[in-house]
């Protein structure tokens, strides 16, 4: 989902040449309550939807429970998670499955990534861990093997506490295993696939691409794999979204090279129907902030890129050049020229060393067009065409400057075609208002209005004993 990042904004106006107008509320909403008493979900029957837990239809929300609700736990071994259910009417907080996270791959060993997929086509998504398996040695140290596992999803979710399956690496991979699962549908057949680096004991700056093409067996084997494309090898892989409706699409892959605060580059490996990725990588602009959605209405897949305000604190390097500083641009689908937007200026005095935040794509008004979603120092500002919204939402203590919330993603909830946004706050400073780290206040908007289809917190939340 759009907002999967377990997973991981102005009160001016966003300049965006030509510019039409300016909108929002401009009202803030109570801050949200507990979650309340808790129900299982309705068993579904099956979906298209990679995010729809359940197959009931409606899209569902992850979100983590961090920091004094698990005190037991060491992170990130063990870190509880709970499932929102959507609905005909949006989130509901008080349909939800509470996990932890070191229940699902079957073993004590620690996880170190979640991802979620439909790996064998039988519409109900699966939980794909990460986890550090085992001693192995590697250039004549000891090191961990990093494999992925499957919790297999059904009609009720996956099923905390049963036997994962690992998933068949190549020979090439099966000793250091995998780093970065991701997942996708890379050749546009509708089956979902995974792509990870390959770790490696060579370090020639770049490695190998696995990718493990759908559908898979129950016992952990790909369809078929490929691992003839070689990316920068400490870069972060961000995929393009597989389409809730199902009609597929070659979801391609950008490969953001290692960034030390400052705004580093990016090659993006368009994808195919029926192909898979390209062999090739284009190179794009420098940039921290990414989001793939169909920004200008034509069908195609497009991706954006921008400065999402992090800047390297070493001497002489806290600035970045002109044609990156304050802008995002936005590489057409179909192969034109990127066409170049101003961000607004940070407003005196809140500019910090981390930046706001990133981008997410977002369609809330249902036309098929994506908005970009921007995070600010002072609330979300959705960026659609040339028109630009502000959202806003606070908490109710703490800092004037670290009360707002943070926009978090953007998805259908209640399937009526239209985007929710969706944002979340902490109750304490500390590290969300500097990295935007463990929320435990969320909204998920009414589109771009000052209503809310649910309102939350992680207060009461509890990992199962």
């Amino acid at each position: 989902m759009k907002s999967r990042t377990i997973l991981p904004a102005i009160a001016v106006c966003v300049v965006l040449a030509p510019l039409t107008g300016c909108g929002g509320t401009g009202h803030t909403t109570p801050a949200p309550g507990a979650a309340g008493a808790s129900r299982e979900p309705a068993p579904g029957k099956g979906s298209k939807d990679p995010d729809d837990i359940n197959g009931d239809g409606y899209r569902d929300l992850m979100v983590p429970i961090p920091g004094k609700n698990q005190p037991a736990v060491k992170q990130p071994d063990g870190r509880p998670f709970a499932v929102i259910y959507g609905s005909a009417k949006g989130p509901d907080p008080s349909t939800r499955t509470l996990y932890n996270s070191r229940e699902l791959p079957g073993s004590p060993n620690e996880i170190v990534d979640l991802d979620v997929a439909d790996l064998d086509s039988d519409g109900f998504p699966d939980f794909v861990t990460t986890v550090r398996d085992k001693y192995v040695p590697n250039k004549g140290a000891d090191d961990h093997r990093t494999a992925p596992y499957v919790a297999w999803g059904g009609p009720s979710g996956p099923k905390a506490g049963g036997k994962a399956t690992p998933v068949r690496l190549p020979r090439s991979a099966s000793k250091l295993g995998l780093d970065q699962v991701v997942r996708g549908d890379f050749d546009g057949d509708g089956h979902q696939d995974l792509a990870a680096h390959a770790r490696t004991e060579l370090s020639e700056g770049k490695s190998p691409l696995v990718v493990l093409y759908g559908p898979f067996t129950r016992s952990g084997a790909p369809a078929r794999t490929d691992t003839s494309l070689s990316v920068p090898q400490e870069g972060d892989l961000v995929v393009d979204d597989v389409a809730p409706s199902g009609k597929p699409h070659a979801t391609s892959l950008l490969v953001h090279d290692l960034s030390d605060g400052e705004q580093s580059g990016n090659t993006l490996y368009p994808a195919r129907r029926g192909t898979g990725l390209s062999a090739s990588g284009k190179r794009l602009r420098p940039g921290n902030a990414h989001a793939f959605g169909d920004f200008d209405g034509d069908g195609l897949r497009d991706v954006a890129v921008g400065d999402d305000g992090s800047r390297n604190d070493e001497p002489g390097s806290e600035t970045e050049a002109p044609e990156v500083d304050g802008s995002l641009d936005v590489y057409p689908g179909s192969g034109g020229k990127p066409v170049k937007h101003r961000l607004p200026e940070v407003p005196e005095g809140k500019g910090t060393d981390y930046g706001p935040g990133g981008f997410s794509a977002a369609d809330p008004d249902g036309d098929g067009r994506d908005g970009i979603l921007v995070a600010t120092y002072e609330d979300a500002t959705l960026m659609d065409g040339d028109k630009r919204t502000r959202v806003l939402r606070e908490g109710d203590k703490g800092s004037a400057e670290c009360r707002h919330a943070r926009p978090a993603g953007a998805d259908d909830f209640d399937a009526d075609g239209k985007d929710e946004l969706i944002l979340n706050w902490a109750s304490s400073d500390g590290l969300f208002c500097l990295y935007g780290e463990d929320p435990t206040h969320w909204w998920i908007t009414d589109g771009t209005t000052s209503r809310d289809k649910a309102s939350f917190t992680v207060k009461g939340l509890a990992p199962r004993s």
